[in-house]
């Protein structure tokens, strides 16, 4: 009889799936483990789970048990042409790339990470073998790897049901699937297009993991079932496996932004992915304007001065000369009170901290947080908190030019940070580049699905553009993410308005574009 596991053994057992298979499940999951758990130890005959662990700790033994759990824990729903969007620019952008590239060596080499039942290398296959017949005379291979050896098996057998066909052009269905009963057969042609393995890419096997071995990485919606430090290594073999300038695509919800600077971030096709560095730029690459600061914060909740027809650039400059003749007017009486003002402790730490420099904002010392910021070390210059709080700083002051400049700088230093595309979104509207601003809020959302601020923004700038259904859908996301929305990304980018005025404010919007508040 199987002894019902305890706390502390399903614990561990949690311990043991992200050693082997890099995935992590909260605590709303332990129930569901402790499922598992029991599954696997009735299957095994352990016991006890003393003896499960030991069997998983078997050389043996871990290999076998890996892929039985990965049975249990991963996800393997997919299905053909799945993210439309992806294939276009692979198809538009990554290809031909790649091609111009490769044409001294006539190779390319695709890989689908995470592959489950293989409808996503398969669409690469019949995608290459639709759009460019030329390769037809290449050396091309597409793999696909999955830990889970019954999805594999699956992609190998290449037959599918019309629920993996949904998203699939009839033209395409009816040239490269037969009927077979319910199922549908994928051509031999395509099949053959394509070698399966069973792989467990948390390991780091470098015989697979060759460098600059792919020209195209598919991982999506992969990494985000896994611990950060997992990722992150996953991530790393995954840029040391691409050639450079080659391409990577995740999932919708999953970013690079804490996990590696080794890509840059491409925009087209109204989706994003990544590329590696070190490509040589050619003319005509599309590349994503990549550049914008965090803005910076003020506290006066007066939402009813924001014009209908004002950009919200126009909001943040009022509100800083609001305070800055707030703040004037207190420095002056303080003067005239004591004969000086009185002096902050010098804050100046020998290392670098920025929440110093967030207090003095968060107290409206603007002028003694630029003077901190402005007296550090050369070496900040490299530091990207310290860049975009002088950015902020700048365009609290209306300095739009000169924070446009360090937002740039900050953006050569983490391309990723979702506040620096945030703050140069209100740059570029208020240079009048409403297509740079949609941009990089659409960066900035998509960096960081949190951030209120971006959302707000783009809802604000469609409805000055009477795209009223996009001011609608947007705005709608911002409403419940400002009620979540961290308190210093407030004061930093809040535009000097407290969460309860900004929630009153994007209510009251979002009425005005018929939407529900």
């Amino acid at each position: 009889m199987i002894v019902a596991p305890a706390a502390a053994e399903i614990e561990c057992f949690r311990g043991l799936v992200v050693e082997l298979l890099g995935l992590y499940f909260e605590d709303s999951k332990l129930d569901f483990l402790a499922d598992v758990l029991r599954k696997r130890m009735e299957d095994t005959e352990c016991h006890l789970f003393s003896a499960y662990r030991t069997r998983i700790s078997s050389f043996a033994g871990e290999r076998s048990e890996t892929c039985a759990l990965a049975e249990q824990l991963t996800v393997g729903e997919t299905y053909f042409f799945r993210y439309t969007e992806h294939f276009q620019a692979f198809v538009e952008i990554v290809l031909p790339s790649r091609i111009l590239a490769r044409g001294g060596d006539r190779r390319l080499r695709i890989l689908s990470a995470g592959c489950a039942s293989g409808e996503e290398p398969y669409s690469l296959a019949i995608l290459i073998r639709e759009r460019f017949p030329e390769l037809a005379s290449w050396d091309v291979e597409i793999v696909g790897f999955d830990v889970n050896t019954s999805v594999v098996a699956k992609a190998k057998r290449a037959r599918y049901s019309p629920w993996s066909l949904r998203e699939t052009p009839d033209d395409l269905r009816l040239k490269y699937f037969r009927g077979r009963g319910r199922d549908f057969q994928l051509d031999e042609a395509v099949r053959s297009a394509v070698r399966f393995k069973e792989q467990n890419l948390v390991q780091d096997d470098r015989l697979f993991w060759q460098r600059d071995r792919f020209d195209a990485v598919f991982c999506r919606n992969v990494t985000m079932y896994f611990t950060i430090d997992v990722a992150r290594s996953v991530v790393g073999r995954i840029a040391q496996s691409l050639a450079p300038g080659g391409f990577l695509f995740l999932g919708h919800a999953e970013t690079l932004r804490a996990l590696s600077h080794e890509f840059h971030l491409r925009h087209t096709h109204e989706t994003f992915y990544y590329q590696r560095r070190e490509a040589i730029e050619k003319d005509g690459a599309i590349t994503l304007p990549l550049e914008t600061a965090e803005d910076g914060s003020f506290r006066r909740p007066v939402p009813e001065l924001v014009e209908p027809n004002d950009s919200w650039f126009g909001a943040i400059r009022r509100a800083s000369e609001r305070i800055a003749n707030l703040t004037r007017d207190r420095n002056e009486m303080a003067v005239r009170a004591a004969g000086t003002i009185p002096p902050i402790a010098d804050p100046r730490p020998a290392p670098w901290d920025r929440t110093v420099a967030i207090e003095l904002l968060r107290r409206e010392k603007f002028s003694e947080a630029m003077e901190l910021l402005r007296a550090l070390p050369a070496e900040s210059k490299t530091d990207p908190d310290a860049q975009l709080l002088i950015a902020v700083l700048l365009t609290n002051g209306g300095d739009l030019p000169e924070a446009e400049k360090v937002c740039r700088h900050v953006l050569n230093l983490d391309e990723l940070n979702a506040g620096a595309h945030y703050l140069m979104a209100l740059c570029r509207e208020h240079a009048g580049d409403e297509v740079g601003a949609v941009q990089h809020d659409q960066t900035a959302a998509y960096l960081d699905s949190a951030f209120a601020m971006p959302h707000l923004h783009l809802g604000l700038v469609a409805k000055r553009s009477a795209d009223v259904e996009t001011a609608r859908r947007e705005l709608g996301r911002a409403l419940p993410l400002l009620d979540r929305e961290d308190a210093s990304r407030i004061l930093l980018f809040g535009g000097g308005f407290t969460r309860e005025a900004l929630v009153a404010f994007c209510r009251t919007e979002l009425r005005s574009c018929g939407g529900i508040a």
